[in-house]
This record gives structure tokens, sequence and C-alpha cells, in this order.
């Protein structure tokens, strides 16, 4: 099949800060919640911490070396900023500026645009210790940071990137505790919602004062699929795609917060303006869809119940492997949002599977990537399509159990090896250019 129908279409690879550095505490970098939360014992399933993960402190070269074997034209990638600002406040931290500085012109020297994305949920552990994002606070500080970060960087980044997947961090990290800083707030998270996308405005306008040239935000955007006909069920899947998708995308787009039980007087006057600031892109990460239904107990905490979707495979992380649910993501972001929808980048797809020879995620790839076409061919704006991930790394609560890579990492050795997706990613990319 040929691909040659994406003329200047960006193809990358995405990663992010804590999954793969390591180096924790090496070139002044503070700690992080995830460094916190991780040295908990119960936190992550198999024990392990994100202190080395892939070694990219020190390895950064190799991995550049990789990407260009690939031939992607971008490298979406996240600034841990307890390595800028090691307590989350003041002057940015010279050996951490260096590091990114160093990255960028290699990515550059390549042909590789970097894409940076400033937040994928390494919180500096001191602004946590002061209230992290149920803070206001924090939304000023994220302003700084990101301000300190465009000084030094925003003549060489193509896209800045605010915020990774806001609602992810807010549920996991402050709802169910799961993530870190490990709060099981459940609705008592909301205020979260509130000051990440105030930080995000507010960061917006900090890179624009530094002449960044396109600014975004990238979301984790589910279809809701309710499991039962019934009213109750119908009014359960409405109310989880108000708080999964359109709590933070709606204000994005100049409508507001959706009705989910926000507390109003934490949104001051400006706010929503300020949130609602012009984007030069968003980002969509899309894994599967959600089944929904109305709560089995009178009792639950929770005016939804999360149905697993049977009749699909799954992935190694158990998720439902549904390529058709992007297109009618993205084809269903076009049709309510209409010309307010900035152009769409894919900023992550992905599957966990095990294995250097890995079929199953050449399958995964090659229907999702079938699956943006089709979007595109409805007349979707769609820029960019980027695999989650280049390396195996750190997932989160997960640790090292579950691989997402483009190429295999011996955690023990460091050994990079590609994988047959790699090498089918890499015949792509070729046969579009």
């Amino acid at each position: 099949m040929s691909w040659g129908w994406w003329m200047a279409f960006t193809w990358g690879v995405s990663t992010s800060a804590y999954q793969i550095e390591g180096g924790v505490t090496e070139g002044g970098r503070g700690p992080s919640i995830w460094d916190t939360f991780t040295h908990e014992p119960g936190r992550v399933v198999d024990g392990s911490t994100g202190d080395v993960a892939c070694d990219h402190w020190n390895r950064y070269g190799e991995d550049v070396e990789l990407m260009a074997d690939l031939g992607v034209s971008a490298y979406r990638f996240s600034v841990a900023w307890p390595r800028i600002q090691p307590d989350g406040t003041g002057p940015a931290n010279p050996s951490g500026i260096a590091f990114y500085d160093r990255l960028t012109d290699a990515l550059l020297e390549k042909g590789i645009d970097p894409v940076l994305t400033l937040f994928h949920w390494d919180l500096p552990q001191a602004l946590e210790d002061r209230g992290g994002w149920r803070s206001r606070d924090t939304a000023y500080r994220f302003a700084d940071y990101a301000g300190l970060v465009g000084a030094a960087l925003g003549d060489r980044i193509r896209l800045w990137i605010t915020l990774n997947e806001p609602f992810i961090h807010m549920t996991l990290g402050y709802g169910t505790g799961e993530h870190a800083p490990g709060h099981p707030y459940l609705f008592g998270a909301l205020p979260v919602a509130h000051h990440q996308l105030l930080g995000h405005g507010l960061a917006v306008a900090a890179l624009r004062d530094r002449g960044a040239a396109a600014v975004g935000i990238t979301n984790n955007y589910t279809p809701v699929w309710p499991q039962g006909g019934t009213e109750a069920d119908l009014a359960a899947a409405a109310t989880y795609d108000a708080l999964h998708n359109r709590l933070f995308t709606d204000p994005l787009l100049g409508r507001g917060y959706p009705e989910i039980g926000l507390d109003p007087t934490i949104v001051r006057d400006g706010d929503l303006d300020l949130i609602a600031a012009p984007l030069d892109a968003l980002g969509v990460n899309y894994y599967n869809p959600t089944g929904i239904r109305a709560p089995s107990s009178p009792d639950s905490p929770l005016p939804f119940d999360l149905v697993p979707l049977d009749g699909y495979p799954t992935t190694g992380f158990g998720w439902p492997v549904v390529p058709d649910g992007l297109r009618e993501l993205l084809v269903g972001l076009r049709q309510e949002y209409g010309e307010a929808l900035p152009p769409i980048h894919v900023t992550e797809s992905g599957c966990a599977y095990d294995g250097i020879d890995d079929p199953q995620r050449v399958a995964y790839l090659e229907g999702h990537v079938q699956a943006v076409r089709s979007a595109m061919e409805a007349g979707v704006d769609v820029r960019g399509y980027f695999v989650w991930s280049l390396l195996d790394n750190f997932e989160w609560a997960e640790g090292f159990t579950k691989r997402f890579g483009l190429v295999h990492v011996d955690f023990a050795t460091q050994v990079r090896t590609p994988k047959t997706s790699y090498t089918w990613y890499r015949d792509l990319i070729r046969a579009d250019r």
C-alpha cells in the first residue's frame, strides 16, 4: 500500500522525562512527586522506580541516532520541571537548561523538529508540599517555569505543548491515588482541573511573550460508548464524556466549563479568557474507547460504572484494540467544535506488547494510521502522528512490566534493540517521502 498521500505530514515518536531520563539526582535536579511516590512501598507493581529508567540523561545521543535512523521528522519529549527549578521556584538551573539545550541542538542537527511538552506529570515535590495543583498558586509557578524554558529554547522549538493529559493527571493523581501524588479525593479533585487549565493559559501567554512559534496542549480523549440503552445509562455516559473529554476542551475553545460539579467560586474574573487563548495545535492522545453504564449500586461514589468492552483483542495492558475508535474520535471533535478546532496532532498512539518481534504492535499501528487517514479523508485537519513510544520505559504505576517501545531496552544493561515495529515504521516513513 502506498502512503504517499501525506505530503509534509509529520511522523514522530514521543517520550516523557521521568519515564526515560533517569539521573534523578544529577545536574542539580530536585525531587518530583514521582520520585516520592515510587519510593513508597506498594505504589508500583514491581517495586521499581524511574531513578535510572532508560538512562536517557547520559544516552540521549544514542537515542537521537535511533530517531535519525528511524527517519522521524519530529520528536515529542518533555522537560522535567525539577531539572529547571529544583523546588519549583526561582531562576533556571543552568545544568538542567544545558541538557535540553544539547538535546534540542542534537535533534536539529539530524533534521528532527523538537516538540516540547512542559508538564508530563513530574511536579516538583516542593510545590506539592504547598498544595500542588490543588493550589491556584501552582498555576502561576507553572507560568514562571514556562517563561524560563521559553527564554532558553524558544528560538528552536517547533511546537510547544503546555500540559500532557491533564484529565489523567487529575483523575489518577488526585482522584483515585493510583498515580503521584497519590491522593484519593474523587470529585474533590476537580479544582485540579481548573488550576491546570489556568496554568496552561498563563503559560501560553508566557511562551508567546518569548516568541514561541506555535503552542498547543495535549489531551487524552476517548469515545464514550454507553453499555445499555436505558435513560440512566445514557445519562451516565454523558456525564463521563463531560468529565473525560469536554472538561478539558470546552474551556480551551471558549465554551466555559460543562456542568460537571466544578465549584464556580474557584473560577475568578478573567480566568476563562486566559484559558481560551488561541491555540496553534491540539494534541490528541488515543488508546481505546470507554464503556460506561449507570451505577450498579445506589451507594456508588461515582455517577457511572466503567465497563469492559467485549469482543475486541486486547493489548498487554488489557486495553481493547479499536483502531476505528480513533477515526470516530477525530471526526467527532470536528463535528462538535467545527471551525474553533485547531489543527490536530495525534501526539500519542501505541500499545503494550512484549517481545522484540512484535507483529501485534505492527498491526496495531497500521490500523491506527489507517484510522487517521480515514479521518483526514472525512475533512479533519490532522497534521501529525506520533508513536508512543520510542523506547520501552518506566510505565508509571506499572513500572517496567509494560513495554510500549519501538525499541527494546534491556534495563539491566541499557542495550537498545530495534523491534520489528521499528523497521515497519521506518519503512512507512520512507515510503511517504
